[in-house]
């Protein structure tokens, strides 16, 4: 990876190694990476993989004085963990001793306490759990057991998420000792049905056998619900006697309206006539549940089927839930019932950015101007989307904060010495990123704001941009926005941009969020290089545009990847009547997605952005607008609001290039 400076051109030219050295040499200390001692790193991995203790052993001999050494001698203890005839319990603690406050040292507390739940060793366990920083579910499940509070499972039990085996112990220790109600079990029952894990066997045995559910059946309803609904759906039934078969029918319901919500809604209130089984809040449920499916396919019924249910029963919505009925509300511009969804979510979600903002915009629209000013204060000095748009709602142009003062030599010294940041770089250059990636994240940790920018200028002379935009990310009250925004590439970004009159600042602020400017960057998915060009689209736009000697080993490719990127971009924003907030959906989620997206009326783009229902996409758009408005900031001296830049998204089906083939 080439070094780059802030705004795109190269460094001096001083070997990595070499500036690493000059440095560290204002503290006396020069670690190079040699490459037998890297060969060495290699074969202690494949020993360790292999469970190979012998070869290990040797590696770690081979690799004294290596930034990486810490990393075998790990992987040598974690061995003896899995084996409890040989756990080497003295070289653990004299390992987390050597290695304390490291990610190593707390990585191996976990392995080692988890070993230490699984023999009921409390003893040792509560000692070692004490110093343990990063809290894991499994390791509080074991906590809770050597505490004997079994109470302390409630919260995570009542979110629905899935819980490892190590919490089974003590939830069942929670149920017998009566700190679950039936209906605490069927709100975890119902949140693990709404997310189709369904496989709920083992929750449901918590159920009386007087509630008539065993958990089982719920794969062919998901599959055919009409089949059920068809059987018992339809009126009054001795079988709506059992909770469990009138769960099964909202089940059921639930899964109908993902297809047709206006059929669910239909079978809903037949059942609200022929069988009074179904108590108000269950019909309550019923309604949100179908609410929620019509509003993420931007149904206009959404709304009032969100006001049935809340007018029927208390609600016992999810988070996910009341948000989108907020959001229902918004693509129906009924400021009063957004102001009325918001009031109902819990303070925690209440009091985020996006729900401060949209409840000023409410507030504002109804008329109470100065209470709706207070909230656009409380976050307009947020950077953030929802920051920027206060600010904006204000009447402030977007400024960058004041540049911090660079960091100093000796501040850059002490971070390109620091063993967490070493080991990060060795291993990024290793092809060890996920591990490398944790170990940065942890030197940063307890860092003062000086102190993460010079880790985040040490990062950029290392090449390593995406942690230098992550560190310089961190820092609460000295600022460096050319660090948060870095521009290089500039010589082929530039080009680019002005050939194709493309935005240079909405197409940083894209590629920010794509890569972090990492040129072999590769998602899950495929996608590839710095503006994560997927393979069939890269084919597509090379044909598009003429590309004739393209092959596809030559996507990743720097000025390839920004021909092809920056290119497919133009297409996408042409085709999407010109509207970056349009174009930057498409780019995330495909340009179909982003037309069906809209509404039969124009709207703002920032309820457009706020109401895409896939939740990667929406927080994707949201961070590349908001993005290009510092890079903007950063480019011209005359930056454009956020506001102005999301701008009226039209009508479906107008002022729209409709090119079916774009991928």
């Amino acid at each position: 990876m080439n070094n780059v400076n802030r705004f795109g051109g190269k460094s001096c030219g001083i070997h990595r190694l070499v500036m690493l050295c000059m440095l560290a040499a204002l503290s006396g200390v020069c670690v190079a990476l040699e490459s037998s001692s890297d060969k060495a790193f290699v074969a202690a991995r494949t020993a360790f993989h292999k469970s190979d203790s012998s070869n290990l052993n040797k590696a770690i001999v081979a690799l004294d004085g290596h930034a990486l050494q810490p990393w075998a001698q790990y992987w040598r203890l974690r061995l003896s963990l899995d084996d409890k005839s040989r756990a080497d319990e003295a070289g653990i603690a004299a390992f987390l001793n050597a290695n304390a406050g490291t990610y190593l040292a707390e990585r191996l507390r976990g392995d080692w306490l988890r070993k230490l739940g699984e023999r009921a060793d409390w003893q040792t366990f509560t000692r070692e759990n004490s110093l343990l920083v990063q809290r894991e579910v499994d390791i509080d499940c074991y906590a809770a057991q050597a505490a004997s509070a079994p109470e302390r499972v409630r919260g995570v039990w009542l979110s629905g998420q899935d819980l490892p085996q190590a919490c089974d112990a003590v939830v069942t220790q929670l149920v017998a000792a009566g700190g679950l109600t039936v209906e605490e079990v069927w709100q975890r029952l119902r949140r693990k049905m709404e997310t189709r894990k369904i496989a709920l066997a083992k929750d449901a045995a918590f159920l009386p056998d007087s509630e008539g559910f065993d958990g089982k059946g719920l794969e062919a309803i998901s599959k055919r619900p009409d089949v059920w609904l068809n059987k018992f759906g339809s009126g009054a039934n001795a079988a709506y006697a059992s909770r469990g078969n009138r769960e099964k029918t909202l089940f059921a319901l639930q899964r109908l309206a993902q297809t047709d919500a206006q059929k669910a809604a239909q079978r809903l209130a037949q059942l609200e006539l022929n069988a009074p089984q179904f108590s108000t809040e269950e019909r309550a449920y019923g309604w949100g549940q179908i609410a929620l499916a019509a509003a993420l396919k931007h149904q206009p019924e959404a709304l009032r089927w969100f006001e049935t249910g809340n007018g029927l029963a208390p609600s016992t919505a999810s988070d996910f839930q009341l948000a989108w009925q907020a959001r229902a509300a918004l693509r129906a511009l009924d400021w009063k019932a957004v102001q009325r969804a918001i009031a109902r979510m819990p303070p925690d979600l209440a009091n985020t950015p996006d729900w401060i903002y949209w409840k000023a915009r409410a507030l504002a629209a109804n008329g109470e101007a100065a209470e709706a000013t207070r909230l656009y204060q409380k976050i307009a000095t947020q950077s953030n989307f929802y920051g920027t748009l206060a600010s904006d709602e204000l009447g402030r142009v977007t400024t960058l904060p004041p540049q911090a003062s660079a960091p100093t030599r000796v501040e850059l010294a002490a971070a390109s010495v620091r063993p967490g940041l070493q080991r990060a770089l060795a291993l990024f250059r290793l092809d060890m990123r996920t591990e490398g990636l944790k170990e940065w994240s942890w030197a940063l940790r307890d860092l003062n704001d000086r102190e993460l920018l010079a880790a985040a200028e040490f990062a950029r002379t290392e090449g390593v941009l995406d942690r230098a935009i992550h560190t310089a990310d961190r820092t609460t009250t000295q600022h460096d926005y050319s660090l948060r925004y870095l521009a290089p590439f500039r010589d082929q970004i530039d080009p680019a941009t002005k050939r194709l009159a493309l935005d240079g600042a909405w197409v940083y602020g894209l590629m920010r969020q794509e890569s972090r400017f990492v040129p072999a960057a590769k998602s899950s998915v495929g996608a590839q290089g710095l503006m994560q060009v997927m393979p069939a689209t890269a084919k597509w736009v090379a044909r598009q545009i003429g590309m004739r000697s393209f092959q596809p080993k030559r996507t990743t490719d720097l000025n390839t990847n920004i021909e092809l990127g920056t290119n497919y971009l133009k297409i996408v924003l042409d085709s999407l009547e010109n509207q970056p907030v349009l174009a930057s959906a498409a780019y995330n989620a495909g340009p179909g997605r982003a037309r069906k997206w809209r509404d039969q009326n124009a709207m703002e783009g920032a309820i457009y952005a706020e109401t895409i229902p896939f939740t990667e996409t929406r927080d994707y758009v949201k961070k590349v607008m908001c993005n290009t408005v510092y890079y903007s900031a950063l480019f011209n001296d005359q930056p454009i609001s956020l506001k102005t830049r999301l701008g009226i998204v039209s009508a479906r089906g107008q002022a729209e290039t409709v090119l079916s083939t774009i991928p």
